[in-house]
């Protein structure tokens, strides 16, 4: 029955990679390429990784979440043209709910049912995620804090060539307020009285 779930499954996936380039709506595309994640992360379910499947779900998804605030943002999507066709897609979207609660139980079911020592990273692990913990923590420990300076210059580097300098924004010159006087703080005035400034 695991092998049905896993041609099942992976036919999921493969139909809604196809999607995600057919499409000629960018939203669309989108949600296509969410179901491909869960999907595939419902193969991890099933061969035990479910320490990856987890990660996969929160890293790509929600990624790609940020990509479909940016499609949204970029490309101008008119959404009173999206609403009026709305009730079209229904049938559409109860069958894509009904294929993840199918997913989600045939993982639950026949991916705790597989043995464990399937997807072992290390001999003599309890589970994968202790597994990779402890190999990504002690043989491949430079390689991964590389890894994080890299994206870490990458992301400054991103901010910087976006950032853009506004005329009219007000801006902190430190080294102007430090360096003030007092002559140039205030003034003293010595008006005639029943005369204003």
């Amino acid at each position: 029955m695991a092998v049905y779930a896993f041609y099942l499954i992976a036919l999921v996936v493969l139909v809604s990679a196809l999607s995600v380039i057919m499409a000629r709506n960018p939203v669309h595309s989108v949600l296509w390429l969410i179901l491909a994640f869960f999907s595939s992360a419902g193969l991890l379910v099933l061969i035990g990784a479910e320490f990856l499947a987890m990660l996969l779900v929160v890293v790509y998804v929600g990624a790609v979440a940020v990509l479909f605030l940016f499609v949204v943002m970029m490309l101008d999507v008119d959404f009173v043209e999206l609403k009026q066709g709305t009730l079209r897609y229904w049938p559409f979207a109860v069958l894509v709910g009904v294929i993840f609660a199918a997913e989600i139980v045939l993982a639950t079911v026949f991916g705790t049912t597989t043995n464990a020592s399937t997807f072992d990273a290390s001999p003599g692990a309890a589970t994968n995620t202790e597994a990779i913990g402890q190999v990504m923590y002690t043989q491949y420990l430079l390689l991964f804090q590389m890894a994080g300076i890299i994206l870490l210059v990458a992301m400054i580097g991103a901010i910087v060539l976006t950032l853009r300098h506004r005329p009219e924004t007000k801006r902190q010159n430190i080294a102007k307020q430090t360096s003030r006087r007092r002559s140039d703080a205030f003034e003293l005035k010595d008006p005639t009285p029943g005369q204003g400034i």
